[in-house]
């Protein structure tokens, strides 16, 4: 006889109910020990476990906020800061390629920095976009490559922002071995290593969160697919997610914060030595851009994640991961190019070059 969605039900003597909805078989086991077959439909499938044995294959992204007043405005705002954010970044390094006496170890690391910064504020910025003009749905796959992305991209920019400060401690404190401590060889090294790092740090959360069951819950209360969110969505626990939270994290937020502090305490203490006003100018203007970036980039990143628990998300912390996924990537080239010199001279260069062609 017809159920009330339209389908067959076939009741055997045996007591067993089958259901024809469509174009496929399911059956389900009642506390009665009655079996129950349903013939699903392609959709009612689609809807059912992916390959990781969660019911949910999409998820909704709530945005940055719900107003609708301040949907346009912030659309606006945040395309601008998009728009800005790929012109400096790409200018930056076509200015390092561009001119060869820009070819030194530190801009080697700000080449790096400006390409990361590009690519993370690509795979984060255009789905922050789409949220503020119509319902933001990301398939289950696309929110694991998001995430891997994002982990692969925030954990090398951690690496390259050591990296920077170890160059400059080297440049300041040891200025006579600055040549052989750091050759091609070695800072080819520390950039491979740092992407090897955030490869296997983003494999590290992306693999542990493919392997929790998101039952019912897809709204996501964030403008991307980041750990904490999802982790609150989970219907099995995320004792081995917080725990891989907090080493990974761990080791690309305190090591590297750690490093640079000792590496600037090494270099202010250089820097008081210095008898000469100009020099001691000098020696502080090479430094404050970093410091400022990694002020702005470590502090609202270990803010979000060095909670008693990560799986506790609010929209605190999407004030914060905004800071380091679209303001900082904004604020970077400016950051090194309008307090350095060098920048500037190249910038003048090239764009006369350009005028005379």
């Amino acid at each position: 006889m017809k159920t009330e969605n339209g389908g067959l039900e076939f009741i055997s003597p045996s007591g067993s109910q089958s259901h024809y909805i469509g174009s496929g078989w399911r059956e389900l086991n009642s506390p009665f020990n009655v079996t129950i077959s349903l013939f699903l439909t392609d959709s009612d499938q689609e809807g059912m476990a992916s390959g990781n044995g969660s019911s949910v294959t999409q998820f909704i992204l709530l945005g940055l906020t719900q107003q609708p007043e301040l949907q346009l405005p912030l659309f606006l705002l945040f395309l601008g800061t998009f728009m800005v954010s790929v012109v400096g970044n790409l200018g930056l390094i076509v200015l390092i390629v561009l001119n060869p006496h820009l070819h030194t170890p530190m801009y080697y690391f700000l080449f790096n920095l400006s390409f990361t910064d590009l690519c993370y504020s690509s795979v984060i910025t255009p789905r922050m976009l789409m949220s503020f003009v119509n319902q933001n749905i990301i398939s289950y796959a696309k929110c694991m490559a998001q995430l891997f992305f994002f982990a692969f991209f925030v954990i090398d920019e951690c690496c390259i922002l050591t990296s920077m400060a170890y160059d400059r401690y080297v440049a300041i404190c040891k200025p006579l071995l600055y040549r052989i401590t750091m050759s091609h060889q070695v800072c080819f090294m520390l950039m491979a290593g740092g992407y090897a790092m955030g490869f296997t740090g983003a494999m590290a959360h992306t693999g542990c969160m493919m392997r929790l069951i998101f039952c019912d819950g897809n709204i996501i209360n964030h403008y991307m697919c980041d750990t904490p969110p999802l982790l609150k969505l989970s219907c099995t626990s995320t004792s081995i997610n917080e725990l891989v939270v907090f080493i990974v994290v761990g080791v690309n937020i305190l090591v590297p914060s750690l490093t640079i502090f000792i590496s600037y305490t090494l270099i202010l203490s250089n820097i008081l030595c210095i008898h000469s006003t100009k020099g001691r100018s000098k020696a502080f203007s090479t430094c404050s851009s970093h410091i400022i970036t990694v002020s702005l980039f470590f502090g609202s990143s270990a803010f979000i994640y060095f909670k008693s628990s990560p799986a506790e998300s609010s929209d605190q912390d999407k004030v914060s991961t905004v800071f380091y996924t679209i303001v900082g990537p904004m604020m970077n080239p400016f950051i090194y190019s309008l307090r350095n010199k060098d920048v500037q001279v190249a910038l003048s260069k090239t764009l006369k070059k350009r005028v005379l062609v």
